[in-house]
């Protein structure tokens, strides 16, 4: 199995994980606000140290694409390909959206394998950056900023289970309200969880271009306007 170093820094948590033959060797998390461009490096660098300190070859560096927040996906991509071209290693992309699904699969929520999964990351006011997926991760909905009301979902949730998780999902539960909705709190894209999806790629050769690959934002960015001081 490969040695794998992933990075997550889509929403307000930052993480780093150094993953091998299905386990997690070292990992680090802070879950306390947007410090990503404080704290990643040292996440990195006390992984990178595991690997020296046990005689390890890292294989590739994983880093989240996103959706997610604009700064959080930048400061991780650069990071990652930093990582990826002076260790002379591939660069894997992950789907934090799928990442999400595949943390409420593995949840203690007891799915059963014919529900969906609808993982969301916040955005603002009534939107929210959003994709359903079944137990094999095969598109049901493309990934697409979503602005949620009541009939959203309602063709899924007519005669299937729908299982919605991420920071997104608060928003849904004060709308949808549907019988087939399920709603899994705590579930946040770590870099822990990026093990099996990284090792998928690794295996696949499923990697990305250090010069050009760009995160998954879905929509443009947009900044708001300051307020005025009076």
């Amino acid at each position: 199995m490969a040695v794998i170093l992933n990075i997550e820094t889509s929403t307000e948590v930052c993480s780093a994980a150094l993953t091998a033959e299905g386990m997690v060797l070292c990992h680090h998390e802070d879950f306390n606000g947007r410090n990503h461009a404080a704290l990643l490096s040292g996440f990195v660098k006390a992984c990178l140290d595991h690997l020296r300190d046990h005689e390890m070859r890292l294989d590739a560096v994983a880093v989240s694409l996103g959706p997610g927040s604009y700064t959080g996906l930048r400061i991780g991509l650069s990071e990652a390909k930093g990582l990826a071209y002076a260790l002379d290693v591939p660069l894997i992309g992950v789907s934090t959206l799928q990442l999400l699904a595949v943390s409420a699969m593995f949840s203690s929520a007891d799915l059963d394998p014919d529900c969906l999964l609808a993982p969301m990351i916040d955005a603002r006011r009534m939107e929210v950056y959003t994709a359903v997926y079944d137990f094999a991760l095969s598109e049901v909905m493309k990934p697409q900023p979503l602005i949620l009301d009541a009939e959203s979902y309602s063709s899924l949730l007519a005669d299937r289970k729908v299982a919605f998780c991420g920071n997104g999902s608060d928003k849904a539960r004060e709308v949808i309200t549907s019988p087939n909705a399920i709603f899994i709190p705590s579930i946040v894209p770590l870099a822990t969880d990026m093990l099996a999806l990284a090792e998928r790629s690794y295996s696949n050769r499923d990697f990305i271009d250090l010069a050009y690959s760009t995160p998954q934002y879905l929509k443009d960015f947009q900044a708001l306007k300051p307020k005025r001081p009076f």
